[in-house]
């Protein structure tokens, strides 16, 4: 091995080198458009079709179809089941089916009666043949018939059907093996730690999808994407700080368990709601623990060390955030949850602006609107987006003290918009760098270990775009925003059909905090926004970023309708999807 890396770094070997490293420029960026194209079509692909859960029988012989797991009943056009008589109320009730195949019914505070069977009722179970009446309009709850079970099981598209997941992932692997080699190359040292670090990742990879081929899962696309993004931060590490690579690595695998026990606590809806309050006391406390015992670095008092450990607190919270939100859904329109939800909210938003952290602060908020904006009902929709009105009118107040207060926030606001006039001092220097940086990395990039953004300050965190065009090249930079936008898509096409409430506020609010944090990275160094100092999801180097990310995915793979997709949905005895 020595010998080869010897002659490559001789005279004799300055050609063969330079050709290599010129093929290669141009190979790695066509092999990442081929993994993101067909982790794309994969994904994408499928139909939306929706499906039938039951049927509510109306007297006049009418049949309704029950197309989700919670169902909002009433008059609102918006309602899931629409029932255009004057004596429904607008939003009148909720209609469940539970985990085992069972259903439920809940009053939300309707003017008209619920009842069932005759005898009123403000929650309780509803059989297969009860009669339901909502304000003297009665209706009997039927099942699917089994032809038409068997006729949606087998319409639902397959994942991974004509575009296997198992060759993508082989690519994404040959992929990572010719980063090794390009990384070796140009390191006189750490040769070791790279190479063991991305044949940990390599195995991992195919550890975790022949798991789940194992318990019969064929969807792989969403962590395929994933792996394509911690690659692309892996080898930034390689190129400017090896160390850091095996803390990644812990990191991942610390994120890969807690989103394989997130995932199957979501096979059970009923249990993962009662996770919300284990969640939401988590996230309290902590908060509290960051309040008395964070550190500041760079401004921002959002760090806890703990030996020769350090981790963002608010990073973790995020995921008791969307759990706890999420898992509201059927009871957030009764004013107690409601309230409890804003309450909390608020108190994730007060500690934010006390640690000056506002970065975090802008994501939770767009992560509170996208909770918010999903809600099946008027009042609470329009309860949740007028508190959030005013909490972010409290981040601007707040927002504009710290740059009275504190110099760094100054500079950062001050210099947004003009920075080639400052860029020799805090205002623009940052920016101005990587801007050339990216200019100078061209489409194809400088090669891995070449670039000049590996000296900056948080050159692999807050300003990791940069570094990726200047070594990587333009194309993989966008490429990397491409792969999550697609993620974002996926999650807007499922949600329209998915069986669950719960599924789509939890993928719903995490993919739009990952685009947040994507927008404010990139527009932040290319100075299109302030720089906040946030990460790029699964890309930035940062352990408490990669075990987020990671955790927030379970909710993205509970979302996928496709046959046999997702972990996180029970199988029938029959080996499809549980109906």
């Amino acid at each position: 091995m020595n010998i080869i890396l010897d002659f490559f770094r001789g005279q004799d070997g300055f050609t063969v080198l330079s050709i290599y490293h010129g093929t290669l420029r141009l190979v790695l960026p066509l092999m990442a458009l081929l993994i993101v194209f067909r982790s794309a079509r994969s994904l994408l692909g499928f139909r939306r079709e929706p499906e039938v859960w039951a049927w509510l029988r109306l007297a006049t012989g009418e049949l309704l179809p029950v197309t989700h797991w919670e169902n909002l009943m009433g008059r609102k056009k918006s309602a899931d089941i629409v029932l255009n008589f004057a004596t429904v109320s607008k939003n009148h009730a909720v209609l469940t089916r539970l985990d085992d195949g069972g259903w439920s019914i809940t009053d939300i505070g309707a003017k008209g009666k619920l009842e069932v069977n005759g005898r009123r009722v403000l929650s309780g179970p509803v059989n297969y043949g009860d009669r339901i009446s909502l304000a003297g309009l009665e209706m009997v709850l039927e099942p699917v018939s089994r032809q038409e079970a068997k006729l949606q099981a087998d319409s639902r598209t397959k994942a991974g059907k004509g575009n296997s997941p198992g060759l993508t992932l082989l690519l994404l692997t040959l992929f990572q093996l010719l980063v090794t080699v390009e990384l070796i190359l140009n390191r006189t040292e750490d040769r070791v730690t790279i190479m063991t670090s991305f044949g940990i990742l390599i195995c991992i990879q195919w550890i975790l999808f022949f798991g789940q081929k194992l318990i019969r899962r064929s969807g792989f696309e969403v962590e395929t994407i994933a792996f394509f993004l911690i690659s692309i931060g892996l080898g930034i590490c390689g190129a400017g700080n090896p160390g850091e690579m095996y803390k990644q690595l812990i990191s991942m695998g610390i994120g890969i368990a807690m989103f394989l026990g997130l995932g199957f606590c979501l096979r059970d809806l009923e249990t993962a709601k009662r996770l919300r309050y284990l969640a939401a006391g988590f996230g309290v406390l902590l908060f509290l623990a960051n309040l008395a015992l964070g550190r500041t670095i760079n401004g921002s008092r959002n760090w806890i060390f703990i030996g020769g450990f350090s981790f963002q607190p608010s990073e973790l919270v995020k995921l008791c955030f969307i759990l706890t939100g999420a898992s509201t859904m059927d009871r957030i329109v009764t004013r107690r949850n409601l309230l409890a939800f804003v309450f909390y909210m608020a108190f994730i938003g007060a500690c934010l602006v006390v640690l000056n952290d506002f970065g975090s602060a802008a994501i939770f908020f767009v992560g509170f609107l996208a909770i918010a904006l999903l809600r099946s009902s008027s009042y609470p929709s329009g309860m949740l987006v007028l508190v959030g009105v005013g909490m972010m009118a409290v981040l601007v107040l707040a927002a504009v003290l710290a740059i009275e207060h504190f110099p760094h926030v100054a500079d950062r606001f001050s210099g947004y918009g003009h920075v080639w006039e400052h860029p020799f001092d805090n205002k623009g220097y940052q920016q101005t760098h990587s801007l050339m940086c990216i200019a100078a990395g061209g489409l194809f990039g400088l090669g891995l270990g070449k670039g000049w953004m590996r000296y900056m300050a948080a050159s692999d965190t807050d300003l990791v775009f940069a570094y990726v065009c200047e070594e990587w090249g333009l194309i993989m930079g966008v490429l990397m925003i491409f792969a999550l936008a697609m993620l974002g898509l996926f999650v807007v096409r499922s949600s329209k059909v998915a069986r669950s409430s719960f599924y789509t506020i939890g993928a719903t609010a995490a993919m739009s905090i990952w685009m947040v944090q994507a927008i404010l990275n990139v527009f932040g160094t290319v100075d299109f926004l302030p720089l906040t100092g946030v990460t790029f999801p699964f890309v930035s180097n940062g352990g408490s970023s990669m075990m987020s990310c990671w955790a927030m995915m379970a909710f993205l793979k509970a979302c996928d309708t496709r046959q046999n997709a997702s972990f996180a949905v029970k199988l029938s005895t029959k080996g499809g999807d549980r109906g």
